[in-house]
């Protein structure tokens, strides 16, 4: 215990907690609340924090408590205090070096984000850029390229264990408005289960000549003339967008030898299945265990033991 850390993914929506071996990077014990930053207004977040890891921080003993690190939205400006967003090209040394205390909480730390702003590409993320040194390192590579679905999902390029390039695309969001308050997501049931046939369809659509704001569209006119079922309706969409994303990230996808996917098992399966089918090699990493692993290795750095 006396070489633990905390690794803590805060969110918009949860929070998440990882008590850590040091130096086997395995979890001991985890928490998880629905406490994330929308619940919260900034000066309950030291509190709430120390609240819910006080357990494990005085068990290790010592004169100080163990390291606590958090990344995600937690270090925006809507979170507990914005954390600087670190230009690209990034290394793991310089995001260590750039840890923010987090007041009101000894021995806490606030991880930065990325961003990129050129003439032609800006963008922005927080939490990814530590799953992405996670996950290639829990892969064996330097480099390579890392898809991390989710609300906004992100692909980041990386090259001799420096983070070169990334894209946001709004996969998620834009499936769950497409869902809940369109006409094309109308007839789907309130619960459905994936259906590969219409996840298939959907990725046949997503080819076609004029572009996803068609093959989207397609989803209502299936249903009415060719068969596509309400409870296929959210896989077809689902197939849609996910086809496109990967055909708008096929300049990269070129340039490496497969995909470094990194996601919760559930979310990463769709795309798993879209990246096979197109004959891509996929390395799946598990997001937790890209977490942990990338706040392992900044414990190190910080402690001066880079591994």
């Amino acid at each position: 215990m006396r070489e633990a850390f905390i690794a803590v993914d805060w969110g918009t929506s949860n929070f998440r907690a990882f008590l850590v071996d040091g130096q086997t990077g395995r979890c001991l014990d985890e928490k998880c609340s629905s406490a994330g930053l929308r619940a919260l207004s900034p000066e309950q977040f030291p509190h709430y924090c120390r609240q819910q890891l006080a357990e494990w921080r005085t068990a290790a003993g010592g004169s100080a408590p163990i390291p606590v690190y958090l990344a995600g939205m937690v270090g925006a400006r809507t979170g507990w205090v914005e954390a600087p967003q670190l230009e690209m090209p990034l290394t793991l040394e310089t995001l260590a070096e750039n840890l923010m205390p987090a007041p009101g909480l000894d021995n806490a730390w606030l991880v930065p984000g990325a961003r990129m702003v050129t003439s032609s590409h800006v963008d922005v993320m927080r939490g990814e850029e530590v799953q992405a040194f996670g996950a290639l390192s829990l892969a064996g590579r330097q480099d390579g390229l890392c898809c991390l679905p989710g609300t906004h999902s992100k692909w980041v390029s990386a090259r001799e264990n420096t983070l070169t390039h990334f894209t946001t695309l709004m996969t998620g969001e834009l499936f769950h408005v497409l869902r809940f308050h369109t006409l094309v997501g109308q007839p789907i049931p309130r619960e459905e289960a994936f259906d590969a046939e219409g996840f298939e369809q959907g990725l046949a659509a997503a080819r076609h000549p004029a572009g996803l704001l068609h093959a989207l569209f397609e989803a209502r006119s299936r249903h009415l003339h060719a068969g596509l079922e309400p409870a296929q309706v959210g896989s077809f969409l689902s197939g849609v967008l996910i086809g496109s994303e990967l055909a708008a990230m096929q300049p990269w996808i070129e340039a490496e030898e497969g995909v470094v996917l990194v996601g919760s098992r559930e979310l990463s399966e769709s795309y798993r299945r879209a990246m096979e089918t197109a004959g891509l090699a996929v390395c799946q990493v598990e997001a937790d265990r890209a977490s942990i692993e990338g706040i392992r290795l900044l414990n190190q750095w910080r402690s001066g033991s880079p591994g």
